[in-house]
């Protein structure tokens, strides 16, 4: 079947990883439907970033990844999906198991990477290296609709997510300022320093550093935010200053609702820095040279971010090197210092 002879009317897409890359994959909903009006659309997720797609205005029903201890169950999710007679399916991100399920589930298209050994599952294939990260994650998601014949060109300019926060989320967030004496006459600054492990981080005493200058400026007030695992690393930043810790008390839709209210999001290169993003909150993030992990490629995909990168000049940079140089410790905090008071408009203030 020719891509011109393609009419979708039944499209899974398959994004079964983090919390970033889920939300990366959101514009493609949106563009499907602008293409293919009539078009269903299922997001395939894992359980914990499921609240990414619950609302989504373009996406008619989610499913459930279904796993047994973290390992996808093959009969039960083929079952699942055969029950919804899909057409065509995009395996954003692939894996054996997820595209050994796409396969046996019958789907008649079935679009994937043509570069992986287990690609014979897939017969409408896509030749991109993205570890060359010539463009951006979300440029080669979309890229990938070209198999179904939309060839559509996003930009930071032109790109929707259609993330909101839940009424229900944005009522517990509304308390949660109020029991801790947070009104509108401050700006929100979140700061998030941990991540999931998948690039090099600014260090702890880099993100001290950060805060202690922060939590100097009455305009401001600071929250820290993580993960349950991440409370001490946390712990450690908000004791230097006023910062509230809020690690491990949010869930991720009251944590879409928190930075939906914030001025500025600070990070490393994690999921909830790709958050803030597509609520077009001003971010500021902090990523390696490293090739596959470059801002070129995961940086936030909006206008109103700013990414710092390290000082050292090197070459071929690999996490190995990245880690042996502690290239991230090069990363000058008072420009960053600088950086965030132009966006909160305190600049003018402080030369007064």
């Amino acid at each position: 079947m020719s891509q011109r002879d393609l009419k979708i009317k039944n499209l899974l897409i398959v994004r079964t990883d983090r919390i970033g890359d889920v939300i990366l994959s959101l514009p493609i909903a949106r563009i499907v439907k602008e293409k293919y009006p009539d078009c269903r659309i299922t997001f395939l997720v894992r359980a914990y970033t499921s609240e990414l797609v619950k609302d989504h205005p373009y996406i008619d029903e989610f499913m459930i990844l279904k796993e047994n201890n973290g390992i996808p169950d093959l009969s039960s999710n083929i079952k699942m999906i055969r029950s919804k007679q899909f057409d065509a399916a995009i395996v954003v991100y692939p894996t054996f198991k997820t595209s050994l399920i796409i396969f046996l589930s019958k789907i008649p298209v079935r679009v994937g990477t043509g570069y992986r050994w287990y690609s014979m599952l897939f017969n409408s294939k896509v030749f991109e290296h993205r570890k060359d990260a010539r463009k951006h994650e979300l440029e080669y998601n979309t890229a990938l609709l070209k198999n179904i014949g939309i060839a559509e060109t996003v930009s930071k300019d032109s790109v929707k997510f259609d993330l909101k926060p839940s009424e229900e989320a944005k009522r517990f967030i509304e308390n949660l300022l109020n029991e801790e004496k947070i009104y509108d006459d401050k700006k929100i600054v979140i700061v998030h320093p941990g991540s999931g492990g998948s690039s090099i981080d600014l260090p702890v005493d880099k993100f001290i550093e950060l805060v202690k200058s922060l939590s100097a400026k009455p305009e401001i007030q600071l929250l820290i935010t993580g993960m349950e695992t991440e409370k001490q690393i946390c712990g450690n930043i908000s004791k230097v200053s006023g910062a509230i810790n809020l690690a491990g008390r949010l869930s991720l839709s009251q944590l879409i609702a928190l930075i939906s209210r914030a001025q500025l999001f600070i990070s490393n290169s994690t999921g909830p820095i790709h958050i803030a993003a597509a609520l077009n909150i001003s971010t500021i993030g902090f990523y390696p040279k490293i090739q596959a992990c470059s801002a070129k490629r995961w940086g936030p995909y909006s206008n109103k971010s700013f990414v710092f990168t390290p000082q050292i000049d090197c070459s071929n940079c690999n996490r190995e090197q990245c880690e042996r140089l502690n290239c991230m410790s090069s990363i000058n905090i008072n420009d960053v210092i600088v950086s965030a008071e132009k966006i909160l408009n305190l600049d003018e203030k402080n030369g007064e």
